[in-house]
């Protein structure tokens, strides 16, 4: 299996209001630098579609190295409780519906096809990849809530 690290980000103004999201795939040397957004969304919907469109890009299966600053999406795929919540009918172990089933169903089913191992770093701290995710994802949160302006 080939090997790829993925650093992923999300940012997002009024929660919900405009957001983006980032990530960048390093393969073999190489890499590859993703991002978008969304006019009105939240930041973890954010976090989620980074990973989501990273995972989408490859293709074919992989050995992931992900890296992330949100602990909502390493937590719950890594401690399982996104499977828990999908058996449940997207409940969590507290009974309130879960946010997101739409982008969890997507992401777990991505997972499923990759050799997966989760790694968090910390947000805003020395880790160059990170900090360069962040402020993509900075920049496609701002370009949506200019074009919210101007609206």
């Amino acid at each position: 299996m080939k090997q790829v690290t993925i650093y992923t980000d999300g940012a997002c103004s009024g929660n919900p209001g405009p957001g983006g999201w980032a990530a960048i795939l390093i393969y073999n040397g190489r890499e590859k630098v993703l991002s978008g957004g969304e006019k009105q969304t939240t930041n973890n919907r954010m976090e989620l579609l980074g990973v989501i469109s990273a995972l989408k890009a490859l293709k074919e299966p992989c050995e992931v190295e992900l890296w992330s600053d949100s602990k909502y999406v390493l937590d719950a795929l890594e401690k399982g409780w996104a499977e828990s919540w999908r058996k449940k009918g997207w409940i969590r172990s507290n009974k309130q519906p879960a946010l997101n089933p739409d982008l969890w169903e997507e992401l777990l089913g991505l997972t499923e096809t990759h050799n997966m191992h989760y790694h968090w770093v910390k947000g805003h701290a020395e880790n160059r990849y990170n900090n360069r995710c962040d402020a993509l994802a900075v920049q496609e949160r701002d370009r949506f809530s200019a074009q919210e302006e101007t609206c």
